[in-house]
């Protein structure tokens, strides 16, 4: 069973993805870790990933989204999973454009991720909201996506939003008002 779920997590904090790994490895998955889209890059040249845990922000700013395109060309059958504490639907709705079956916001625990991998195709089902966006959720998604385009370059961020980079910083040390 082992060899017919072989897990790639791409994430650049080392501790979480040990930590999540150990967890897989406990439900009979072979898992192997990449920091980095180079390192996806060597890891897809020796191995053919069935599943894969993609963080949307690496490290030095460097954007998920083009592992989890590179991870889909490499096999468009590989179930992926973008996994962030950035959420926002602009990326969101990226990453399943680019081939991801499911978009979580952090904190996510291994049930939350397997029932991910479980749960490819999409619902009508799915209970709507009656109340309207709040400007301070606005606020946060316009930010997330200035992030995104700018590949989560604060200062550039900043500027194309029109506020210091200092008041940037300090949003997104808040907390998320939903």
């Amino acid at each position: 069973m082992a060899s017919e779920r072989l897990l790639l997590i791409v994430e650049d904090d080392a501790a979480f993805a040990r930590t999540l790994g150990r967890s897989f490895e406990r439900r009979q998955y072979q898992v192997l870790h990449a920091s980095q889209r180079d390192e996806v890059e060597e890891m897809l040249e020796r191995h053919s990933p069935t599943h894969a845990v993609v963080d949307l922000k690496l490290e030095g700013n460097t954007s998920g989204l083009s592992c989890v395109q590179l991870l889909h060309q490499h096999n468009p059958d590989m179930l992926i999973v973008v996994l962030t504490g950035f959420a926002s639907i602009n990326t969101a709705v990226e990453a399943i454009k680019l081939g991801a079956c499911q978009y979580l916001a952090k904190p996510s625990n291994t049930d939350d991720i397997e029932a991910a991998f479980g749960h490819i195709a999409g619902s009508a089902e799915v209970e709507l909201t009656n109340r309207s966006t709040s400007i301070k959720t606005l606020e946060w998604e316009r930010i997330h996506e200035v992030l995104a385009e700018t590949d989560f370059n604060i200062s550039e961020a900043a500027r194309r939003l029109g506020m210091h980079r200092r008041t940037l910083a300090r949003k997104l040390e808040k907390q998320r008002v939903k």
